[in-house]
């Protein structure tokens, strides 16, 4: 599934957590994203006050950051050209790298969203208190607005893209691997059904559980601080009363109860995923071999699998009823819960309209971001059912 796509998976893998865990602690905290000066950057434009609107993307701190970036994917990837000569290396180091920074890009446009709550609100508020205003600023401020979303479409769209061929390519890479052990593997339960479309499943679900992963963290490595400086405004919850860094606590505590009880009720579904692959094989490669075979596929038997199949599928449709439903209360309450908290404050009058909407999107970034595992849960039941299906047909290689 692995190595076929990438070079020596457990070392690539670990090395890459080490190298971006590096790269984030020399940037933040060894003084890294100040050395651009070298480049001939101001002296201080790394803590210089970055606009709000789309020449944030191209200000001296962003431009220096790109060439970060780019020399650090460089240095990985001449270490695994020199490690390794796995023939996908092109896409599977280059192309995660390119896919790693259109999310950071993302989260940076959001960050960027973020800013333009509160002046904009801010000024609506304004107007609406004093009986009026300039209009003009109204279509400014939009405008920002509209400039900043122009960019992030673009960007994505080319992304979507890019991650279709990068996720084929990968499935190309497994499909070679497979099929040049074809007499091994020929034998095994649904081995056709495996290669043709375990394959794009696990590299398509992979990637999109990876993606949703790196971009629910760095969304906290960019939001956290920002919500810790607007905790000032709100010091106070409900029932809970007055505590410090309210927003932290309440993200925090809320994401964690919603994924533990997430978890509790849908521990057995990965199994009975599984489990549902094998009975739907056994019974598709019985009316397989009946197509050829006269005395293959007679009704007793394509009853009993059937029955099998039936069994299962019930059996599914009981668990996953009662973990739907708890799924559904969470995130419908969940949309109510970032206004709640803020309840206190609103009532005491000491946030402005556009610090309500700044604090309620920085409140929902982080909620979304704790909330992975719950947003994620259904598909990493399925990405667990199809891991077992391929290991299972792996295991045949390795004489296990």
């Amino acid at each position: 599934m692995f190595k076929s796509f990438f070079p020596n998976p457990k070392w690539f893998f670990s090395s890459l957590v080490l190298w971006f865990v590096f790269n984030v602690l020399l940037w933040n905290f060894a003084g890294g994203k100040e050395w651009g000066t070298l480049l001939g950057f101001a002296q201080g434009y790394a803590d210089a006050e970055l606009p709000i609107g789309v020449s944030r993307f191209w200000a001296p701190s962003f431009l220096w950051f790109y060439v970060w970036f780019f020399v650090a994917t460089i240095i990985f990837a001449l270490f695994w050209k020199w490690r390794s000569n796995n023939p996908w290396q092109a896409w599977s180091v280059w192309g995660s790298a390119f896919i790693l920074f259109n999310i950071w890009f993302a989260v940076q446009v959001n960050v960027v969203v973020n800013a333009w709550y509160s002046p904009f609100y801010d000024l609506i508020q304004k107007m609406l208190s004093n009986g009026g205003g300039d209009v003009g600023l109204l279509y400014s401020g939009s405008m920002t607005f509209l400039y900043v979303a122009m960019v992030y479409v673009t960007i994505a769209v080319f992304n979507l893209f890019f991650v279709s061929h990068y996720v084929f390519r990968w499935r190309t890479a497994m499909n070679d691997y497979y099929t040049a052990h074809w007499e091994q593997l020929r034998h095994i339960e649904g081995a056709s059904q495996r290669i043709q479309e375990d394959t794009m499943r696990f590299a398509k679900t992979t990637e999109t559980l990876g993606v949703s992963f790196i971009q629910a963290l760095m969304t906290l490595m960019a939001f956290l601080p920002v919500l810790f400086q607007l905790s000032v405004h709100v010091k106070s919850l409900p029932i809970v009363g007055e505590i410090p860094h309210a927003l932290m606590w309440a993200a925090i505590s809320w994401a964690v109860l919603g994924t533990v009880v997430l978890m509790l009720v849908g521990y057995k579904l990965p199994g009975l995923e599984f489990n549902n692959q094998r009975v739907e094989a056994a019974y598709r490669k019985e009316l397989v071999y009946g197509e050829d075979h006269h005395e293959r596929a007679d009704p007793l038997t394509l009853k009993d699998l059937f029955s099998k199949v039936r069994l299962n599928y019930f059996r599914l449709y009981f668990h996953y009823a009662y973990f739907n439903m708890v799924r559904i209360w969470y995130m419908q309450l969940d949309n109510l819960y970032g206004l709640f908290v803020l309840f206190p404050s609103i009532a005491a009058g000491t946030i402005t309209l556009g610090l309500m909407m700044q604090i309620g999107n920085v409140f929902s970034k982080v909620r979304e971001s704790f909330q992975y595992l719950i947003e994620s849960w259904p598909t990493i039941i399925e990405l667990l059912s199809i891991y077992k299906r391929l290991k299972a047909f792996e295991s045949v290689l390795d004489d296990k």
